[in-house]
């Protein structure tokens, strides 16, 4: 049966802002040949596309005067097990949501993405960003995905190496920007490995929910779990998109320089340099908890988590991206370093 193509549809139900644009075109997907049936469409054909999972990367600027593929691929199973490395191979469909497959993990006794746990957001965007909290990422435990070509509708499998993660960067975000989507996602847990623990806030909140002794994956899955929901806000309440930008890497050289004037500056030594913060850095700018717009304001930055923008209503997708503008214009000025979004701008 093919998919229903709608015309101007709203995409406020579709993004974690909660922004009301259009689309011109929208339809869902739930199989690799139903996007093949809607790329074959006339309509389809010669527009600018955009894949959707659970819209929680994207900021909105305008309508949106192309074809929104909506990707609701299913599945959740394991594939293989290998007795010698007590591990197995997970494989889930790009639509899942993210948390699910999570949760699906753990109650298959596996571990290895329990760090992970209540990031938004689908499957299938996961490779893209290499998503990543509390000391793990995606790459972690990565061993393939399924992708299909927009261009002959192929599909074919990409391994860790071929996707190119770096820090929230994948191929996919740069060299094969809107030329693939990712159909599955199969993943290599642990049946017995023991937690990743060495992130601070994990260990104090593991104390103090009461959990002694050797954690469990279920136990660092919850404290995660509350961690989240202490510090940032539910979508389903405040229009927001997660941590809206990516803590910045600098030299050795310079973060010394930052630690001379501002010693309680924290730092974290990567490859290269050392990650900073940008919650830190935004906060010291002085815009956490700051609301603009009429009434009691209509956007601003979480009161709790200065990454985040809040959308609470009554405001454009300009009004947040000015926004950001200014706070990465007043960190420049203030510290000297440039901050990128994580958030992809449409």
């Amino acid at each position: 049966m093919m998919p229903l193509l709608e015309q101007h549809v709203s995409l406020r139900p579709y993004n974690t802002f909660g922004l009301d644009v259009q689309a011109r075109y929208f339809a869902r997907f739930s199989s690799a040949d139903e996007l093949r049936q809607l790329l074959q469409l006339p309509e389809v054909q010669g527009l600018e596309k955009l894949i959707l999972g659970g819209g929680s990367n994207l900021l909105f600027t305008q309508d949106f005067n192309g074809v929104v593929l909506k990707n609701e691929i299913r599945g959740l199973e394991i594939i293989s097990e290998d007795a010698d490395t007590h591990t197995a191979l997970v494989r889930a469909g790009a639509g899942e949501s993210w948390h699910g497959l999570v949760e699906y993990a753990l109650d298959q006794n596996l571990s290895g993405i329990e760090n992970l746990s209540l990031i938004p957001g689908t499957v299938g965007a996961a490779p893209l960003q290499n998503i990543g909290a509390y000391g793990a990422e995606l790459r972690d435990t990565f061993e393939h995905l399924e992708a299909l070509s927009l261009a002959t509708g192929e599909v074919r499998l990409f391994n860790a190496t071929e996707c190119g993660f770096g820090y929230r960067e994948s191929v996919f975000k740069n060299t094969l920007k809107n030329q693939f989507v990712v159909t599955a996602v199969a993943l290599r847990l642990h049946r017995m490995a023991q937690p990743n623990v060495r992130y601070g806030a994990i260990t104090e909140t593991l104390a103090e929910l009461g959990i002694e002794g050797e954690p469990t994956p279920h136990d660092v899955s919850r404290a995660v779990v509350h961690i989240r929901r202490s510090k940032l806000p539910d979508p389903a309440q405040v229009g927001n998109a997660g941590s809206f930008f990516k803590n910045p890497e600098v030299s050795q050289a310079k973060f010394d320089q930052l630690k001379s004037d501002h010693p309680d500056l924290p730092g974290y030594p990567v490859p290269g340099g050392v990650k900073v913060p940008a919650a830190w850095l935004i906060e010291r700018a002085g815009w956490k908890g700051l609301r603009r717009g009429p009434g009691e304001g209509t956007h601003g930055v979480h009161d709790r988590q200065a990454l985040v923008l809040v959308h609470h209503g009554g405001a454009s997708g300009n009004d947040l991206r000015q926004l950001a503008e200014e706070i990465i214009s007043s960190v420049r000025q203030q510290f000297g370093i440039e901050l990128h979004p994580e958030v992809n701008i449409l």
